[in-house]
This record gives structure tokens, C-alpha cells and sequence, in this order.
């Protein structure tokens, strides 16, 4: 009979860690959550010291019945949920609600689920650590009181089923803001010379760049000043006065944290970061793989660290040195965390270098192979040297007037043997100071300054990091919560502030100032991570924010304006009622409806065609839908 009982939180893990323990463990899942706020109030009482008013969540009543039987039965009970805040306040709860004995309740965490982290983690067994659940409460409490206590007001001032929250306003704040940067924006005019030159023996010409008149750098802004530049040329031949040669190193990227490889996944596999989460837990849980049983493939997949064990770094040594050769290989080298990280667990990895994607692609779906391959590519070329370039500058001209052009060659690909993110070669043909060469064709181009582009998923994640705004495990709902309350839509995969967007964000920008400041949304995650280190009281971080919080909610209860937003005529009748068809916001985007209602119920789904016959039946038109 089983002597420990270990719960894990998903019941993914539950048969890999019971593999890797043995017969004396039992292993059960706690199913995420077993307790938490109340959804139908606050849940807080802001009288006494903030203390949260936890119930069981509903339909875990049976499970924690089950683990409590199990648990009574235990000689030791082992909480392995995981090594996160959030993981840490789920312990918390359920050595409350399963009523555990301190002395037979240890704590293990394992940044990976293979057989050595896991064996590793039970002889690391530990308390819970009270200030990791401290800052838990206090980011659910600060995000409860946010959104319980603006969301009622703009649903009666607005209408019914806005929110609001801590990041997602100051996300929604942001995108707003580009917008206005966008409407604002005055384009200005500037032009670009280009020369095709000859260069004896070449059979392709040297695309050349005008620099500037003598040594000094010049922007050409007007025609006039283009035109005054071509009459300083006097023939088309032009005069090589400086050639440069050196070589330039580039650096392996950084292993993946969440955002990176949110950003990444987005730009290079055109994933949403809901999908790359979905896939990354996947992977973190493990696949079944034929003769070893189920197997994690990548580590834990929210961390804001760049950090490598060096258990890791070895193997990752080994690999490289057997593959590429040793001087691929910059075995040992560390990593220096950016400033702010909370450096909790490593980097995104493999568990196994030697788990290579093609070694494992027929295991997995599309794309999880697709993924997981940008992890394992990601890591390894970050164990590897740095790229090396040739480089070569040439200034040439003629009157005075002078061209630039430069060109680069790897030397020495490093890292990039495996992970190529760097422009296609370019070398320049080899000349010497005094070679002429003749212009075979003149490139003048008018050009207008862009406003600066809207945020696509991966520059938003970017922007709210290098804020200091939200932490890894905040990006992915955030951007789908701004997103299904229709305050922001997808336009070529750039977000677009609705109208909607924008009166919300306006409302809470004018009524809540601080909560959608970047600066102070930063510095409250400051004092949240301090709370973690044991440098702040959970509960005087609250009071500090809620006081001053409590009076604008008051204010804008009185001064805040009831908008209607008026509905868009459709262009046509009702067929049930004869009355006019308006355009409506639904919480799935916008639908017609009839402008008799509530008498009149009748609804139509928007249908857009989009000019191509059904290829089936060639009688209908294929219409647009979203799902």
C-alpha cells in the first residue's frame, strides 16, 4: 500500500511522476484551483485588514473529498503543484481545505518533469513558502478590487459585460495611445539617391548610397536639394577614397523566457499567444513516447529568466562538441538576468537536448513539432559561439559629393549552423583606394516618414515587458480578455481600438488615472515582487493602493456620464416586424438586430460575401464567418 501521497495539479502529470516515484507514492490531481474569491461579490472585506472571503469552487466538493481520504491515509503528503506563485497559493489552499497535519505536509517543485528533477525534488522538500502565497493574494485581491469595483460602472454607464483590470486597461491604454500617435501623425517628405555602379570584372553593378557633400552626413528633405546634389555631379565616374575592412562578431541569442518565445512564436510560426501557451503546456506535461511511456519535453514554461542550469549546460557542451566540433561550443559562459526578472526557475529548454526534433517528430502533432523545435533550436544555438562577419565600408565620389556602400560575409557561422537570424550575405568585389568606377544608372526616390505601426501580439507582449507592466503569466489572458470584450480587434494582425476601446479607455484614463499609468502600473509590480521577498506586508501594499482608489470610484459614480452608444442603422426592415434592422454589439462582434426590441426579438448574423462562387455547387457565394 502506498506510503506518500503527491499532488500535482494536472492530471496530465499524474502518470509520469507515479512512473518516476514508484509504488510506495500515490499521485492525485488537484485540477488547477480548489479555491478561490466568491464570483458573485467583492469577497474581501475591506474593513478588516483585506481579508479574502475564500469558498470551495463549485464541483470540486467530490474531488477534495477523494484527496482527503487519500491524504488521511498517507504517512507524508507531498504538494506538487507547480513552481510558480500561483502553484505556491494552490498548495496553500489545499493544506486548508484538505485539512493537513504541518508535520506530515513537505512542499517539492520540479522546473521539469524527468525522472532526475522529480526524485531530486523529494529530498528538497520544504514549507510552503508564505510569501510567494502572500504575493499571490495580493495580485488576485488589487485585481478583484479593479475589476469589481470599475466593471459595475461602466456597465451602468456604458453598458452590460465590460470589464475592466490591472494589466488589460493599461494594455488597452497603450494600444490607444498608438492610435492617437497615429491620427496625430503629419507625414514629411524626403528623398533617397541611389547609384548602380561598374565595377570592372563584376558582372552584377555595386548599389552605392549618397552620404553627404565632403565628410559630414546629409538627409536629403526636398526635390530642390536633390536636384542641387545631381548638378554637383559632373560625369558619371566616381573615385574610391576609403576602404575599410574588419570583422564583426554577433552573439547567440538568449534562451527563450515566456515572452520571448511568445514574441518569437508569433513573428516566425504566426501563433497567437493562447496557442503558443496551450502548446507550451503540452510539451511542459509531456508527450507518449513508444518504449519510454510519457516523457516532458521542454521545462517550465513561465519564467522571465535567461538562466541554464549547468546540468543542462553539459549535456548541451556534449552535444554540440559531437555534432558541430569544439569550437562551436562556448561551454560554461553565464547569463546575466535582465534587471527586474524574478530569476525563479531557468530559461525555456528541452529537458533532453538529445531529445532532437527529428527524433521525436512522430510523436507529435504539427504544430507541437513546430514549437518545440523553435524551443530545441533556440536553446542549443544558445550554448554555441558567436557568428563571425567580414566586413567591408567603401566611400567613393566625385566633386565632393559623396556615396557610401557596405557589404559583410560570415567568417565563421557559430550559432548560426543552427539558428539563422542574420541578413543573407553581401560582400562588396574587392577595390583600392583611387579604383574609378562608372555609374551606369541613377536611383532618385521620393518618400513620405509612416506613423508608427500598430502593435501586433508580439510587439505588445515587448512593450508591456519592457514597461515592467503584467509578468509572464499575465500576457497571453490579457490580450485574449481585450480582445473578447471587442475593445480591440485584429486588422492584418495589428490590433485596432473599436469604438467601444476607445470610450472605455477614455473613461479610465479621465476617472482612474493611476490605474492605467505605465509608470505606476510598474511600480505596483515592484511592491508586489518585494512582498515576495519578504520586504512588504501584503496587506499595506492594498491599503496604500485602495484608499486613494476607493474615493475615485466614489467620484466617478457621481460625475461619470451614461453614454449611449448609438446603434448603426443595417439599411433594411425586420422580416418579422416591419421595423427598421440596426447593427448591435454582441459579446461574438457586431450582428443585426431589430429596433423594436425587447417586442421584437428577431436577430441576423452579419453576412459579408467575399466575390468567390461555392465551388461545389456554383449557385451560392462563399461568405466570410468567424468561429
Amino acid at each position: 500500500m502506498a506510503k506518500y501521497l503527491v499532488i500535482v495539479e494536472s492530471p496530465a502529470k499524474v502518470k509520469t511522476v507515479k512512473k518516476y516515484l514508484g509504488a510506495n507514492y500515490e499521485v492525485a490531481a488537484s485540477m488547477g484551483h480548489v479555491r478561490d474569491l466568491p464570483k458573485s461579490r467583492l469577497g474581501i472585506d475591506v474593513e478588516h485588514d483585506f481579508e479574502p472571503k475564500y469558498i470551495t469552487i463549485r464541483g470540486k466538493g467530490e474531488l477534495l473529498a477523494s484527496l482527503r481520504k487519500a491524504a488521511k491515509k498517507a504517512d507524508k503528503v507531498y504538494l506538487a503543484t507547480d513552481p510558480d506563485r500561483e502553484g505556491e497559493a494552490i498548495s496553500w489552499h489545499l493544506s486548508i481545505a484538505l485539512n493537513l497535519d504541518e508535520n506530515k505536509m513537505r512542499r517539492i517543485t520540479f522546473n521539469e518533469i524527468t525522472k532526475s528533477a522529480v526524485k531530486a525534488s523529494i529530498k528538497q522538500a520544504r514549507d510552503i513558502d508564505m510569501n510567494l502565497v502572500d504575493e499571490q493574494q495580493a495580485r488576485r485581491c488589487l485585481d478583484r478590487m479593479v475589476g469589481y469595483e470599475i466593471s459595475p460602472l461602466l456597465w451602468k454607464k456604458i453598458k452590460r459585460g465590460l470589464s475592466a483590470g490591472r494589466v488589460q486597461s493599461v494594455a488597452l491604454r497603450i494600444i490607444g495611445d498608438r492610435e492617437d500617435e497615429i491620427n496625430a501623425f503629419i507625414p514629411k517628405e524626403y528623398w533617397t539617391l541611389e547609384a548602380d555602379l561598374k565595377i570592372p570584372g563584376e558582372k552584377k553593378p555595386l548599389v552605392a548610397k549618397f552620404h553627404g557633400k565632403g565628410s559630414e552626413k546629409m538627409a536629403i528633405e526636398t526635390k530642390e536639394q536633390l536636384d542641387e546634389i545631381l548638378k554637383g555631379l559632373e560625369n558619371e565616374t566616381f573615385t574610391v577614397s576609403e576602404v575599410k575592412k574588419g570583422e564583426r562578431s554577433k552573439k547567440a541569442p538568449l534562451p527563450f523566457t515566456t515572452s520571448t518565445l511568445q514574441q518569437e512564436a508569433s513573428k516566425v510560426l504566426n501563433f497567437s499567444t493562447q496557442k503558443t501557451m496551450r502548446l507550451a503546456q503540452q510539451l511542459y506535461e509531456g508527450v507518449e513516447v513508444k518504449g519510454k511511456g510519457t516523457i516532458a519535453l521542454i521545462s517550465y514554461l513561465r519564467t522571465d529568466s535567461t538562466r541554464i542550469s549547468p546540468v543542462a549546460q553539459n549535456e548541451a557542451a556534449n552535444f554540440i562538441v559531437d555534432r558541430f566540433g569544439e569550437k562551436y561550443s562556448k561551454h560554461g559562459s553565464r547569463v546575466k538576468n535582465a534587471s527586474g526578472a524574478q530569476d525563479a526557475h531557468e530559461a525555456i529548454r528541452p529537458s533532453s537536448v538529445f531529445n532532437t526534433p527529428e527524433s521525436i517528430a512522430k510523436y507529435l502533432d504539427k504544430d507541437q513539432l513546430k514549437l518545440y523545435t523553435l524551443i530545441w533550436n533556440r536553446f542549443v544555438a544558445s550554448q554555441m559561439t558567436a557568428a563571425v562577419f567580414d566586413t567591408m565600408n567603401v566611400r567613393l565620389g566625385q566633386n565632393g559629393v559623396q556615396y557610401t556602400a557596405n557589404g559583410s560575409q560570415v567568417k565563421f557561422d557559430g550559432y548560426l549552423a543552427i539558428y539563422n537570424d542574420s541578413d543573407k550575405n553581401k560582400m562588396l568585389p574587392d577595390m583600392v583606394e583611387g579604383d574609378i568606377v562608372k555609374q551606369v544608372n541613377s536611383k532618385p526616390e521620393q518618400h513620405f516618414t509612416q506613423p508608427p505601426a500598430r502593435y501586433s501580439e508580439a510587439t505588445l507582449i515587448k512593450t508591456l515587458e519592457e514597461n515592467g507592466v503584467g509578468r509572464p503569466s499575465t500576457y497571453a489572458p490579457t490580450i485574449e480578455t481585450i480582445q473578447k470584450r471587442y475593445y480591440v480587434k485584429l486588422v492584418a494582425k495589428r490590433f485596432e481600438p473599436t469604438e467601444l476601446g476607445e470610450i472605455v479607455n477614455k473613461l479610465i484614463v479621465e476617472f482612474f488615472p493611476d490605474i492605467v499609468n505605465v509608470t505606476f502600473t510598474a511600480e505596483m509590480e515592484g511592491k508586489l515582487d518585494d512582498v515576495e521577498l519578504g520586504k512588504e506586508e501584503w496587506q499595506k501594499v492594498i491599503d496604500a493602493f485602495y484608499k486613494p482608489f476607493s474615493k475615485e470610484v466614489a467620484k466617478a459614480e457621481e460625475e461619470m456620464e451614461k453614454i449611449q452608444i448609438k446603434d448603426e442603422p443595417a439599411g433594411f426592415d425586420c422580416e418579422v416586424c416591419g421595423s427598421p434592422m440596426v447593427i448591435k454589439l454582441g459579446r461574438f462582434g457586431k450582428f443585426y438586430a431589430c429596433s423594436n426590441f425587447p417586442d421584437c426579438r428577431h436577430t441576423q448574423a452579419i453576412v459579408k460575401e467575399i466575390g468567390v462562387e461555392c465551388p461545389d455547387c456554383h449557385q451560392g457565394q462563399i461568405i466570410e464567418r468567424k468561429t
